[in-house]
């Protein structure tokens, strides 16, 4: 048969083409049916080679859909639904499916009575060969015809008003596939409502007064949830089931009550409620929408005081329109008077329904609904319906309330027809395989249409409410997919819920008083009163001790904390400045002391700066930090010094104390014979191989490591400088802590070398774990490269430099260079663990833990004791050590010898011998010295001519003249003052009158000299001196420690000079005392007198120049007289003799 209708309206619902997805549902296997081969299997058999003969002759399939059809109920009347059908066949020709299929039309109406939908169904199917039966529409139509279709393996589609959860029982039903929305999905979606606002019970109460089918199936459902927890109560001789649904937690009906089919009036239902009050305050309503039942329902609770703040009522219903009532195809409010009551009571029914709730499926609206509705009406006057007169009557012009429904079940059972005849052509008839193509989603116009495997729709129930103008809003929404559900709010906050409600807040489950208002918690002085009394007794008694043991143990703890301060705190009076060796200040010595090559930093060696001094305390060596602030100490100061006193480790320095009352506050700390590890690295007397690197670090790394794991966190000041090394070569850190002293301390720039760039950016004092890290890596770097921290020396950059370019960072940040020394065997993952370690991502960089097992992880195997190292090495050096002493020996004599010629030029060799060995140099008198005073002239106006350094040239290259004239007489230079200099002979070495003969030689020497001498930058001018020599007695000595003088001193030495600055410029000036001597003695000296001269302080003397020497003459005299000394009895001996003692007296007067 087949169709032919024009439309209104687009044949989807939706804009779109519907969604479809295949199933994985498995056939289900009947293993106790019974076939039976009869006539009708022989009518099956001989359809099934009729559709293969269609097949393979391109014939169209005749194919007969059975449909059980309703006359006498609204929401499904055939009347006003059928259409539907009509306008599902457009929709399936319009996407092109069953195109070589014709479709008849098979119609009966069981009108929802059993008997008619089992007889009728089963007769479509064995008289008219049915593929498929849409419908019945009501419940138990639908469950009788059930098993019929079961038998005979024909799908079914029921749709409406069947509801009923036993049609989803796949072991009865296995060809049924239900339209509409559940009764027992509705009962899910009621628990998740409960659920989302926290009722933990609720009472279900309902009547099946006008429609005896619907509230019955859905209270059967709600009520198999838990067959095995239902409780049985008795009151007035009603029978009230209390049964806790399907879910594992607190939430449970508390009981079902279906009001008496006579308990119709508002009266009684205000009776009943009044009876329930009770029993619940959350109420699950299901009532009819006809004859005003809900109206009469609300007005009842407002009789019986039931609607304020405490109660709660959802009316929970699959049939219903929301807060409007259909029909008879008329659409009113629920609140409005359609049965002639005439109570006037229609504003007291709109208020009570804005506090009353519906929980529903969605009735489809909007202009494609309307579209669609008018569509409906109109194709029943098409055939096979052809209904004209009877379908003209008003309450047939508006659509069925489920007659969407009826389009989707036509619609579903096409496409899984058409999947069907596509995968397995012969199964068209087999009801299993249909089941198994109907699953899946698809747009319909009941909405969207998501069939699951059990052959039931996973529909969405929504929760409307009136707010303020009687206007319907949704609140939410619960999808349910079996036993499960999903609750979606709609509103912003819950209180826009509970709007007619005081504070705006949820009514509870079960107020506080309870149901009957009894059982309200006793007032705090009725509960507590009595045990309050005798609490606070106990609690005065107990607080009394407990004030007193509170008293006892803060005396016995401030006791405890002053003895633990006591440790701490340092009187600057205990603390004794060490004193070097006894007689070192007023020793004249320049001796050195014992050298040695030990790295041991004794006190002597140490001397105090602006930072760090040393003491003796408790007759121990320490070293006190000096801070240039003074800080006042708060009582969270005193605990972490009592918590740095108690600090023992291996690797970090003892704190012994604070000293406050000084000068200066200062930290005290144990003193490390051996220095800082910035010393030990400067020095350099100690190989650094790769095992002394593996412990200095190692030893680094575990102080660093306690620190982190102790409240201090961080020791935020790391540098060689704060890593100190004892007798044992164990490295200790020090200065840690104190963080409260060291942020008012004005950091050094050298300090900054190794802070790391992020705290170089903040200026942050604190520091942290990381910033040591990076520290530890700085500290890493001297100790492998043995150079000062950033190599300082060998580099080009400042401390402020390199400060500035570490704070930059970038994508190649400054940082030091990691050179190896020769010989030096350091494993390659401990050079990528220091770069790792300086990392400029502080996330980068590895904790003091990952550090200290790496390093272990490094020497693995190996013995960790640094000391048998060092007997290791002192065994390897003990071969080698006498040549090395021999050579140093060597050294050292040469160097003592450079240095012993040095001396011989600044002292006379006499004196600088005593010094050498220690010996006191005392001041000696000597009776007859010859003393030479020499003055460039015009030496001021020469040096004008002159830049000082020309000056400085001129002058040494005169005074070297002059000294390699000297070392060729028996004459001492003893000093030179700018352009004069000052010699004398006959001291400390006495060589009798050869003085005098000594001086004047060398004088007449100077004067010829200079004949040659000239001056590279002025060619013209000439050098001219002016002499000045005298003899007499003199007293000599050496002055002065720092650098010691050999000073002259006496008559002599003035006169002298007044000699040369009255002489004249080119002439050698002589006292007449030196004249006489040397007449006497060395006549081959020619002299001539000048005369008389006014000398300054001496008055007016005799003088006498010098003029030159004969050199046969002297030398023929000087032999003479020296044969005439050695014969004593000779006349020139006596001549001699008494020559000399008379020029004695007069020289001393």
């Amino acid at each position: 048969m087949s169709f032919a209708s024009s439309s209104a309206i687009s044949n989807n619902p939706t804009s779109e083409h519907p969604s479809w997805y295949g199933s994985t549902r498995k056939y289900r296997v009947r293993v106790n049916q019974y076939w039976i081969f009869s006539v009708s299997t022989m009518n099956r058999l001989l359809l099934g080679c009729l559709l293969l003969i269609q097949i393979v002759t391109s014939q169209k399939l005749d194919i007969n859909i059975g449909f059980l059809f309703t006359r006498n109920n609204s929401y499904v009347d055939y009347r006003s639904s059928g259409g539907a059908a009509l306008i599902a066949m457009d929709r399936i020709r319009t996407e092109n499916l069953l195109n070589n299929v014709n479709i008849n039309f098979i119609i009966e109406f069981d009108d929802c009575l059993e008997s008619q939908a089992s007889g009728l169904g089963t007769q479509m199917i064995t008289n008219n060969n049915v593929t498929a039966i849409i419908g019945p529409n009501c419940n138990l139509p639908a469950v009788s015809f059930g098993t019929s279709a079961s038998f005979y393996n024909i799908p079914f589609f029921p749709w409406g008003l069947a509801t009923s959860r036993a049609l989803e029982d796949q072991d009865r039903f296995w060809t049924a596939a239900t339209l509409n929305a559940g009764s027992y999905a509705l009962g899910v979606a009621l628990h998740q409502t409960m659920r989302q606002y926290r009722w933990t019970d609720f009472a279900f109460v309902y009547s099946t007064v006008g429609d005896a089918d619907k509230c019955t199936v859905l209270k059967e459902d709600i009520e198999a949830k838990n067959d095995t927890k239902i409780r049985m109560y008795r009151q007035n001789s009603i029978i009230i089931q209390s049964a806790i649904n399907d879910f594992n937690d607190d939430i449970h009906i508390s009981f079902f009550y279906q009001f008496p089919d006579y308990a119709i009036s508002q009266a009684d239902t205000t009776r009943y409620m009044q009876a329930l009050k009770s029993r619940a305050r959350v109420f699950a309503v299901c009532l009819s929408d006809n004859l005003g039942i809900k109206r009469d329902f609300a007005l009842a609770l407002t009789d019986a005081g039931m609607l304020n703040d405490e109660y709660v009522y959802i009316f929970v219903d699959p049939r219903t329109r929301g807060f409007v009532t259909f029909e008879d195809g008329v659409t009113m409010d629920v609140w409005v008077d359609r049965y002639g009551r005439k109570d006037g009571r229609d504003e007291e029914a709109r208020q009570a329904f804005q506090r009353i709730f519906i929980l529903t499926d969605l009735i489809p609206e909007g202009a494609n609904y309307t579209a669609f509705g008018k569509e409906v009406i109109k194709r029943m006057a098409d055939a096979p319906f052809n209904c004209t007169t009877a379908c003209s009557a008003p309450q047939f012009q508006t659509p069925a309330v489920y007659a969407g429904q009826l389009h989707d079940a036509v619609y579903l059972y096409t496409l899984a027809l058409n999947r069907t005849l596509s995968s397995s052509p012969q199964k068209y008839r087999d009801g299993n395989t249909i089941m198994y193509n109907a699953f899946g989603v698809f747009d319909g116009w009941s909405g969207q249409v998501n069939m699951n495997v059990n052959g039931t729709r996973s529909p969405t129930f929504y929760l409307f409410a009136l707010d303020s103008n009687s206007k319907t809003v949704t609140q939410g929404d619960v999808f349910v997919d079996g036993n499960t559900a999903v609750f979606t709010t709609y509103y912003k906050s819950e209180s826009d819920l509970w709007w007619n409600r005081a504070g705006y807040k949820r009514p509870l489950s079960e107020p506080i008083c309870g149901y009957k208002g009894d059982n309200c918690p006793l007032s705090w002085d009725q509960q507590y009163l009595g045990i309050v009394l005798g609490a606070v007794a106990v609690v005065i008694f107990m607080g009394g001790c407990l004030i007193a043991l509170g008293i006892y143990f803060y005396i016995a703890k401030q006791k405890e904390n002053e003895r633990a301060d006591k440790l701490w705190e340092v009187s600057s009076l205990s603390l004794i400045k060490a004193k070097s060796k006894a007689g070192m200040e007023s020793m004249r010595s320049i001796q050195s002391g014992p050298s040695t090559t030990s790295t041991k930093m004794t006190i002597d060696s140490k001397k105090d700066s602006l930072h760090y001094g040393f003491f003796i305390y408790n007759r121990e060596i320490v070293v006190a930090s000096k801070y240039a602030s003074r800080v006042t100490v708060m009582e969270e100061n005193r605990v972490e010094m009592r918590m740095l006193r108690l600090i023992e480790h291996d690797n970090l320095n003892r704190f012994i104390g604070l000293s406050m009352d000084g000068a200066q506050m200062m930290s005290i700390w144990k003193y490390c014979s051996r220095g800082s590890l910035q010393d030990v690295i400067k020095q350099g007397k100690i190989s650094l191989d790769a095992f002394f690197i593996y412990s200095i670090l190692r030893d680094i790394i575990n102080g660093l490591n306690y620190i982190h794991h102790s409240p201090l966190i961080c020791h935020g000041n790391l540098s060689s400088e704060c890593c100190l090394v004892d007798e044992r070569w164990v490295v200790k850190i020090s200065y840690y802590g104190l963080h409260w002293i060291r942020s008012h301390e004005k950091r050094r720039k050298k300090d900054l070398l190794w802070t790391a760039p992020e705290f170089l950016r903040s200026e942050d004092i604190f520091g942290s774990k990381e910033g040591d890290i990076y520290s530890f890596a700085i500290v890493a770097s001297e100790v492998i490269a043995k150079t000062s921290p950033w190599d300082l020396e060998n580099r080009s950059e400042k401390p402020e430099e390199i400060i500035y370019m570490v704070k930059k960072g970038g994508n190649a940040p400054m940082r030091p260079t990691l050179t190896l020394g020769e010989n030096m065997d350091i494993n390659p993952a401990m050079l990528h663990l220091i770069r790792d370690c300086w990392s400029e991502s502080v996330r980068d960089r590895p904790n003091s833990d990952t550090i200290k097992s790496l390093l272990k992880s490094m020497h693995s195997g190996r013995s960790d004791n640094l000391m048998d190292h060092v007997f290791n090495m002192m065994e390897n050096y003990a071969g080698s050590l006498e040549e090395e002493v021999e050579a140093r020996t060597r050294e050292l004599t040469e160097e003592k010898k450079k240095s012993d010629i040095l001396l011989y030029r600044m002292l006379p060799r006499q004196v600088a011998d005593k010094l050498k060995l220690g010996q006191s140099v005392e001041p000696e008198m000597y009776d007859a010295v010859t003393i030479f005073f020499s003055d460039v002239v015009k030496f001021t106006n020469l040096a004008a001519k002159c830049t000082p350094l020309q000056v400085v040239n001129l002058l040494n290259d005169l005074y070297s003249t002059f000294d390699g004239i000297i070392d060729e007489h028996d004459a001492y230079k003893v000093e030179t003052i700018g352009d004069g200099y000052l010699c004398v002979s006959g001291l400390p070495h006495r060589n009798g009158h050869a003085h005098v003969k000594e001086i004047c030689s060398m004088a007449l020497a100077f004067m010829a000299s200079l004949k040659h001498f000239k001056i590279p930058h002025l060619p013209g001018e000439r050098i001219n001196l002016r002499v000045g020599i005298n003899t007499g007695p003199c007293v000599a000595g050496v002055v002065g420690l720092t650098m010691p003088r050999y000073c002259l001193f006496g008559d002599t030495v003035n006169t002298a000079s007044r000699m040369e600055s009255n002489g004249k410029p080119g002439h050698i000036h002589l006292s007449s005392d030196a004249c006489r001597l040397l007449n006497l003695m060395f006549p081959a000296f020619r002299t001539e007198p000048r005369g008389e001269v006014i000398i300054k302080g001496k008055g007016v003397m005799e003088t006498h120049w010098l003029l030159d020497q004969d050199a046969d003459d002297d030398f023929d005299r000087a032999v003479q007289d020296h044969e005439a000394r050695l014969n004593k009895d000779s006349p020139l001996y006596r001549q001699y003799q008494r020559a000399t003692t008379i020029e004695m007296e007069k020289v001393h007067g």
